[in-house]
């Protein structure tokens, strides 16, 4: 089955961009385009897809309420894409029940990906913000913690990747950092998410924050 897209952008040249990526991977549908926020919440309802790429920044009403319209509907997932990363906006559209945000910057196979990522409902961070989504979790809690000890069976490279995620680096950033390649550092990332038992990046990522800040 392919995942069915409404791409939301107040600038029709935006939307013609993202719909060229998204419509050149088969296992895509775009099923609309929406140019505001309100317009946005309405074809959701209408055509029920399972994922809106989602702008902040619109007029009549913005990304941040129609995502906590969307999000408390259960109309869709929503995947937030914008050029602008002001942390105000970036919590904002986290709490209101996006699953993810990347930024336009973002390489056409990294929107790919979060799109197909956020459909399965997994959450989608771009690694510029995660370190901010991070310390700002962190921030919320003991200001002071004491974290759990890491589990023994890290290997040296399993904690430099660690540490890797807890600096918000992407798989590429990664490997370009210790020098290995790619597809050894998703390997690392499956083992350390392994033995630290959790589900998710930024799961991982939290407890390195907590670890080495």
């Amino acid at each position: 089955m392919s995942v069915k897209i409404l791409i939301v952008d107040d600038h029709s040249t935006v939307r013609m961009g993202i719909r060229l990526v998204l419509e050149a991977d088969s296992a895509i549908e775009v099923l609309g385009e929406a140019a505001d926020g309100r317009q946005a919440v309405s074809m959701a309802r209408a055509l029920r897809p399972d994922v809106v790429l989602m702008d902040l920044r619109m007029p009549i009403l913005d990304g941040v309420a129609a995502t906590a319209e969307i999000s408390s509907a259960g109309l869709a997932r929503v995947l937030v894409l914008t050029t602008f990363d002001d942390d105000a906006y970036l919590f904002g559209a986290l709490q209101a029940g996006a699953h993810g945000f990347l930024l336009k910057s973002s390489t056409p196979t990294q929107i790919l990906d979060g799109v197909k990522t956020t459909a399965r409902g997994c959450s989608v961070l771009d690694p510029e913000v995660t370190s901010r989504v991070v310390a700002q979790a962190m921030a919320a809690l003991d200001p002071h913690p004491v974290p759990p000890p890491l589990p023994e069976t890290l290997t040296d490279r399993e904690l430099e990747v660690l540490a890797g995620l807890g600096a918000g680096l992407s798989n590429p950033q990664i490997a370009a950092r210790l020098g290995i390649g790619e597809t050894t550092v998703k390997t690392h990332v499956s083992r350390v998410m392994g033995k630290l038992s959790v589900s998710s990046r930024l799961q991982a990522a939290k407890i390195a924050f907590a670890h080495w800040g």
